[in-house]
């Protein structure tokens, strides 16, 4: 059995889903295909997720049973703990912090480009 969730995704793709899927409610995808079909569609939905996020749940002959994908997911990520996948979410302060420190680094890689580019024209007038 296969579960596709989605999110903030083309209605087109949607509409591929319900060719191989029930939809059980808005962007909850559920069936069976083979692993063939299932690899191809995760890779269609990734095409055309864009800035949206799929996540998808099967059948895998792990200690679990199952396997996760998640796609243009910001705040969670999987974790493998010896065979045993886990998902973990991100602190919300953390990563506003993380982006915050990913901005000011970017200004400062600007600003020691226009340094050098200065540094460059006043050897080369």
């Amino acid at each position: 059995m296969v579960v596709m969730i989605l999110e903030k995704v083309p209605r087109s793709l949607r509409g591929d889903l319900t060719r191989f899927f029930v939809e059980v409610d808005t962007s909850v995808f559920v069936g069976q295909v083979s692993a063939l079909v299932r690899e191809l569609l995760w890779e269609k939905a990734l095409e055309k997720a864009g800035e949206g996020r799929v996540a998808m749940a099967y059948r895998a002959n792990n200690e679990q049973g199952f396997a996760l994908r998640l796609h243009g997911y910001t705040d969670r990520f999987l974790r493998d703990f010896d065979g045993i996948l886990l998902v973990s979410t991100r602190n919300a302060e953390a990563m506003r912090k993380a982006e915050k420190l990913s901005k000011l680094f970017a200004r400062y890689e600007k600003r020691r480009a226009k340094a050098s580019e200065g540094d460059l024209e006043k050897e080369n007038p």
